[in-house]
């Protein structure tokens, strides 16, 4: 099982930029699909971009345009870059990662964003 730590979080103000960092372990992170998902509050987890093994990128509709995800697999790193953020991008931003062939998923404990003047 992979094992996941985010770093990167903070307060910034709107129009800023955060670059969130997902350092990976305990396995061969090449087979695994990694994400970012975030959680403001009374709000339900929802997806932000992923990655796949092969590097294919997909974002959800609010970020297009402002977020890049990326992946440094001899580093066993994923990346969240933010730019343009709004105050609606507040919440806690977790890093996921799941395997391309068996049924394992992991999550990381989550770093906190907040976007405000």
């Amino acid at each position: 099982q992979v094992q996941l730590v985010e770093s990167g979080g903070g307060l910034v103000q709107p129009g800023g930029s955060l670059r969130l960092s997902c350092a990976a372990s305990g396995t061969v992170f090449n087979y695994y699909h990694m994400r970012w998902y975030r959680q403001a509050p009374g709000k339900q987890r929802e997806l932000v971009a992923g990655i796949t093994n092969g590097g294919r990128t997909n974002y959800a509709d609010p970020v297009k345009g402002r977020f890049t995800i990326s992946r440094d697999n001899a580093n066993k790193m994923v990346y969240l870059q933010m730019d343009s953020l709004k105050p609606e991008d507040t919440a806690v931003y977790y890093c996921n990662a799941e395997h391309s062939i068996f049924d394992r998923t992991s999550w990381g404990q989550g770093t906190q964003v907040t976007v405000s003047s």
